[in-house]
């Protein structure tokens, strides 16, 4: 595999002393890439609906909690304090690399109206070719990646997740566009998620080492079959 260098800022400040970048968020950007505006938020039918994280509210509490639990430490590796939760929402929302943000769902849908609406996970769209992963494929300005990190436990394993996934792709692409297609990027070990995107349309492109440490399977959802992307 071709070796690429990737210019990363996880210590660019501003004049208060914190961050405002992220991570996985590239430098090296063609003026045209970095123009590109802030993922636009897709809109889903009930049962489901979709918000802005909230870094003023209750929600860097609850992440804090959700990423503590078991099979979300393990597969985000982000047991991080309710603080640097809410400083990590603040530079997500200042920018225009990512958006955080939280799925509800009623759950009047699994005959069980007492409960309500209730946050159930979390999500992050991202515009991918100002990720990492835009330097191992034909990325396009418009490109949209997410992650999804689904915290409540009545929703897991029951086909919910996947049936809303099914509907993910349509959602996206009605809201920007401009988006030619949605990127996936779960490490490669995770078998059960990569499950997940086969069976909703997503196709598997390769395996990568983006970095030493971090090894992905990328797939892709074109708008159309042209728009396809190649590694």
């Amino acid at each position: 595999m071709t070796k690429v260098t990737i210019e990363r800022s996880t210590e660019q400040m501003n004049p208060a002393g914190t961050p405002t970048t992220l991570p996985r968020e590239r430098t090296d950007l063609p003026a045209e890439v970095a123009a590109a505006p802030a993922p636009i938020l897709p809109v889903f039918a009930a049962p489901f609906s979709l918000r802005l994280a909230d870094p003023d509210s209750s929600d860097p509490e609850m992440m804090a909690e959700w990423m503590a639990r078991p099979h979300l430490l393990e597969s985000w590796e982000q047991d991080w304090d309710a603080e640097r939760r809410r400083e990590n929402f603040r530079i997500q929302l200042a920018g225009n690399y990512s958006r955080p943000c939280i799925l509800s769902m009623d759950f009047a849908v699994l005959g069980e109206p007492e409960r309500g609406v209730r946050d159930i996970a979390y999500l992050e769209f991202y515009r991918a070719a100002k990720d990492e992963i835009g330097a191992f494929y034909d990325c396009d300005p418009g490109d949209i990646g997410y992650h999804i990190a689904t915290a409540e436990a009545a929703v897991i394993g029951k086909g919910i997740m996947t049936a809303w996934m099914s509907t993910l792709t349509a959602a996206v692409f009605a809201a920007d566009p401009n988006c030619r297609r949605i990127m996936g990027d779960p490490d490669h070990r995770n078998v059960a998620i990569a499950r997940s995107l086969a069976k909703v349309g997503f196709h598997r492109l390769a395996e990568i080492d983006v970095r030493p440490d971090r090894r992905i399977s990328l797939h892709a959802f074109p708008r159309t079959p042209e728009d396809l992307p190649v590694v």
